[in-house]
């Protein structure tokens, strides 16, 4: 008897899911190149020329490649597994890298020359070294990924999604929420529901006009402002700027300290995205996502453009939305049009902001419950142990901009005068530096000893000394002995999980709610995988990844 061959399932290139996904994810990109757009102008006071004609095309060329590639490799699993509800990883600038670029690289030199172009220039070498580091990291991330564990990587996604991707939407959509809740509440029916809208209307379309005819109609929008912005379209396409970038890397020294620990927090960000992506049912190869985000780092920054792209928090939210393999690929080819034509200045006259960036709220809502969701109830106090360092990353960063504002720093106010003002800032600056790497470690040491597995968190307590005293971790800056009493602390720590790991104590029993977790999220939750190599045309993806395949639920 012959054998037979399984059955193909159809896999199409738009499901109608894919449209909400679209609008959802397609204006939280929106947002994101609105904001750096005005980043440029008024902050660097680069000219609109440059702005319009080579920054934006450049970072559309990225964009389009880039979501095309992932709509691809989504398209590649879901064929490999069979299965028609794989959900591609969204991708974009990268939220926290803008302002980073903008504030702590461009901005100085600007202020200290008074030259827009020269900013430019330092902006893209800093862009550079992110894209060559993340490169690198591609071949050591599946290795950090496959031995922490789920917790410390969830929690720490948790943690950025929360302060960097939540609290400002969340600040500007109190200033006017009159437009933004009445937004909100829909995308929360929408989106974390089952009901849907008559004719099936996509719920993230009509939040957007919902928020958008209520600020119309309230007067929060201006006729004047939108002819005004009509004037700056134009299509222009970004050709290379190697001259800008070459003149950036003749001076890069200065960049490296920055610039390296940010390449490392791209790579760590990456990899607990694909985590999340895994969480959500959806098992992608983490190299081929590092060294996609490392290109698109490189070509960019040839293009002209200081704004490193990568894989973005929010996976799990669009799939919950129905997206597919189709939005990400659109919402890559709308941004690069809209880029080339310099539409961005007319967008952000039409649409409200307020009736925007409630969706980035939406998201963290997601991403830090699936924190919780996907890890055993025993590891609860491991994810927030990795969410600490990001709140005070994001604290400090309150901080600094509102003492900016009042044209001081925390060096001329005093460690004194801020503690006696109940700020403990020079604590939460320290805790706070590297946050996505130490929120990583932090995680991984507390869930270890949690489950009594002593010699695991040893290992992580002594790269987490490593890691401080080299200033990847909490310290200002790359160099030797740059936080050596935070190093010491963690040495310390290292040295008691060391002596109990002595005492052989057995590891704690998993809960069977644990065994449940790892059978629907496709990998372990507590137990760090022994490697495992693929056998000889078993299909496994290449880069020490080897994962059981995610079951859905």
């Amino acid at each position: 008897m012959v054998p037979t061959r399984p059955s193909v399932v159809p896999l199409p290139y738009w499901v109608r899911g894919d449209t909400n996904a679209f609008f959802g994810f397609g204006v939280n990109v929106l947002v994101n190149v609105l904001t750096l757009t005005g980043l440029c102008l008024f902050v660097v006071n680069l000219p609109e020329r440059e702005v319009f004609g080579t920054i934006l095309p450049a970072l559309g060329i990225a964009l389009v490649a880039g979501n095309i590639y992932y709509t691809h490799l989504a398209r590649r699993l879901a064929r490999r597994e069979n299965r028609t509800d794989v959900t591609a990883l969204p991708y974009g600038p990268s939220v926290p890298h803008m302002f980073i670029v903008i504030f702590v690289i461009m901005l100085p030199i600007y202020l200290s020359t008074g030259d827009a172009v020269r900013a430019w220039e330092a902006g893209l070498a800093w862009a550079f070294i992110i894209g060559v580091i993340v490169l690198i990291g591609a071949f050591v991330g599946p290795y950090i990924r496959r031995y922490t564990p789920r917790a410390a990587l969830l929690g720490t996604l948790a943690g950025i999604s929360i302060t960097f991707i939540s609290m400002n939407p969340a600040g500007q959509m109190w200033r006017l929420a009159w437009i933004a809740l009445p937004v909100l509440a829909l995308l929360l029916i929408g989106l974390l529901t089952d009901v849907k809208l008559p004719f099936n209307f996509p719920i993230g379309l009509a939040a957007l006009l919902l928020g958008t005819a209520i600020g119309w109609l309230g007067g929060a929008m201006s006729v004047p402002d939108v002819t005004s912005a009509a004037r700056d379209i134009a299509f222009a396409f970004p050709t290379f700027q190697l001259d800008l970038l070459l003149r950036g890397l003749s001076d890069m020294a200065p960049l490296l300290a920055t610039a390296i620990p940010l390449g490392v927090y791209n790579f760590t960000e990456a990899m607990t995205n694909v985590e999340s992506a895994a969480t959500a049912g959806d098992n992608y190869n983490l190299r081929s996502v590092l060294l996609a985000d490392g290109a698109g780092a490189v070509i960019g920054s040839a293009l002209g453009s200081p704004f490193p792209p990568a894989v973005y928090v929010g996976h799990p939210g669009w799939k919950a939305a129905g997206g597919r393999t189709g939005y990400s690929m659109a919402t890559g080819i709308v941004i690069a049009l809209l880029c080339f034509l310099g539409m961005f200045s007319l967008l952000g006259a039409i649409f409200p902001t307020a009736a925007i960036v409630p969706i980035l709220l939406y998201i963290g809502l997601l991403i830090g419950a699936q924190a919780f969701q996907a890890t055993p109830r025993a590891h609860a106090a491991a994810v927030v142990a990795a969410l600490i360092p990001n709140i005070a990353a994001w604290a400090t960063g309150q901080m600094n901009n509102a003492l900016a504002a009042a044209g001081t720093t925390a060096a001329e106010v005093g460690d004194e005068a801020l503690a006696g003002a109940g700020v403990v800032y020079d604590g939460l600056r320290i805790l706070g530096e590297g946050a996505i790497l130490a929120g990583l470690v932090l995680g991984a040491i507390v869930a270890f000893i949690i489950d009594k597995r002593f010699v695991q968190a040893t290992i992580f307590a002594a790269s987490g000394a490593v890691l401080a005293f080299i200033g990847l971790i909490h310290g200002e800056e790359v160099q030797w002995n740059a936080n050596g009493q935070v190093a010491l602390g963690y040495l310390f720590v290292a040295v008691i999980c060391a002596v109990f790991a002595l005492g052989k104590y057995p590891p704690r029993v998993p809960d069977p709610e644990e065994a449940e977790l790892d059978r629907l999220h496709g990998g372990n939750t507590s137990t760090p995988p022994e490697p495992a190599a693929a056998p000889a045309g078993s299909g496994e993806p290449a880069g020490g990844e080897k994962r059981e395949p995610a079951v859905n639920s």
